[in-house]
């Protein structure tokens, strides 16, 4: 048993991933080389500036020392320079401190054995909630030491700033080449959507279908071996056209002797008994089923040589419905249900009256006619149903019946009520040309439905 494939993403969306994977990519190395580069450059600014502002610090203390000290306490407050920097003080059995006050204690161990032992040095650390680089100095004057702590709130606002603004542009970045990725795929792939839409007209029957030229030396050979393949193929499929018209048209005269020569034996029958009577039954059934293939061939023909020769109106469906039952003969008179609220279609009358006539003429013919006919409106659609209750449609036949010369179960069956098999081509045919599509489902209870839907009129 195999498992079900994961959907792709298209190829464009494809390669927009790819162009937005490299440029986060790229952005973010980046981003973290000029991290590094500017943190570090910024942070040995800032101590270098500590360092050199506790020297200065510490040399004034040791001239005061000097001169005996008197005005140490006042000396201190005026070296703080602002509310969360410390100075620290250490004295034999004194400790003086000025600025943010700060319990010793808190400071690291291995920083406070270096203060006591003469030794300069410096360290990053948070005291109380604050970042500070901690700076100690010998005095020369006396046995002191000297601890400095000046805080970094500034440099770490900026640190956060800084991480922000590359965090944010490595998103963006990515989501830029996305865009891009997006953007140049749709121009990249524009002529393979263009040559998808032409090759799905031609598929549907616009053989006139081209490709645009292109003055791109790449896409150019594309375009020209595409148009020349439609070319070929309209020509081919105009050359079998014109073939087929030809064949009945050149049938015409003789099928009408035969119609002439059937009607006689027709009105004549009671006159040949047995073998002969019954042979001349399939001989008469035959003949007419053989001239409506010859006036279906020519309308076929004529479709297929003019690809657009409607004669377009505006047409009330509902209407158009009740004139074709109100001139049939059905055995079965079907349920009539039009919409009121239906708008009207801009279609070509005619063809509109043969695909309701081929439509009951199908249901009279395999299932003993229809029983309900309905045209409803259905999402700026005109829809008109034709429903049966005959044995309904196997599911591998329902696209098969509108293709030509397919008959579905009476493929190898002959006589009157077997169809030429052109019928519902001719609906899909007449259909299509409206814009429109033609399809059949299971009737609810039983049997086959038929359904047409047509753009509405637009003002």
């Amino acid at each position: 048993m195999t498992g079900r494939r994961r959907p792709r993403l298209s190829l464009r969306w494809r390669l927009a991933a790819a162009f937005g994977l490299g440029s986060f990519l790229l952005s973010s190395v980046l981003a973290m080389a000029t991290w590094n580069l500017s943190s570090g450059y910024l942070l040995r600014q800032r101590e270098q500036s500590a360092v050199q502002q506790a020297e200065v610090n510490a040399n004034v203390i040791d001239e005061e020392l000097r001169r005996g000290g008197e005005g140490l306490d006042k000396l201190l407050t005026g070296l703080t320079t602002g509310p969360d920097s410390t100075i620290l003080l250490y004295r034999p059995h004194e400790l003086r401190s000025s600025g943010r006050q700060v319990d010793p204690s808190v400071l690291p161990p291995r920083l406070l054995e270096l203060a006591h032992s003469g030794i300069a040095a410096r360290q990053r650390l948070v005291v109380d909630g604050v970042p500070v680089i901690a700076v100690t100095l010998p005095i020369t004057t006396g046995d002191v030491h000297y601890v400095e702590l000046s805080p970094t709130l500034q440099l770490d606002r900026t640190f956060r700033f800084l991480s922000a603004v590359l965090i944010a542009g490595t998103v963006i970045s990515g989501v830029l080449g996305v865009a891009l990725g997006g953007w140049a795929g749709r121009r990249a792939l524009r002529p393979l959507t263009e040559l998808t839409a032409v090759a799905h007209r031609v598929a549907g029957g616009d053989l006139r279908s081209r490709m645009p030229e292109r003055a791109d030396p790449d896409l150019a050979p594309l375009a020209r071996t595409f148009n020349k393949t439609a070319d070929e193929l309209e020509r081919r499929a105009l050359r079998d056209a014109r073939f087929a018209g030809d064949v009945s048209h050149e049938l015409r005269s003789p099928l009408t002797t035969m119609l002439n020569a059937a009607e006689v034996l027709r009105r004549r029958r009671e006159e040949i008994p047995g073998t002969a009577g019954r042979a001349t039954d399939l001989l008469t059934s035959e003949v007419d089923r053989f001239a409506r293939m010859v006036v279906d061939l020519l309308e076929i023909s004529r479709l297929d040589q003019q690809e657009d020769d409607r004669a377009l109106e505006p047409v009330d469906l509902g209407g158009l419905v009740r004139n074709v039952l109100a001139t049939r003969s059905d055995a079965v008179v079907p349920e009539v249900e039009v919409d009121s609220t239906a708008p009207l279609v801009i279609a070509d009358r005619r063809r509109l009256d043969r695909v309701v006539n081929n439509l009951l003429d199908n249901a009279e013919r395999h299932a003993g006619g229809a029983v309900r006919v309905a045209v409803l409106r259905n999402d700026r659609k005109v829809r008109l149903e034709i429903d049966d209750s005959g044995p309904g449609v196997p599911a591998e036949l329902r696209e098969r019946i509108f293709e030509r010369f397919a008959r579905g179960a009476q493929a190898g069956s002959r006589g009157a009520d077997s169809g030429s098999g052109l019928g519902l081509a001719l609906v899909a045919e007449h259909v299509r040309r409206h814009d429109g599509r033609a399809w059949v489902q299971d009737r609810p209870g039983g049997g086959a439905r038929f359904v047409v839907e047509i753009p509405e009129a637009t003002a």
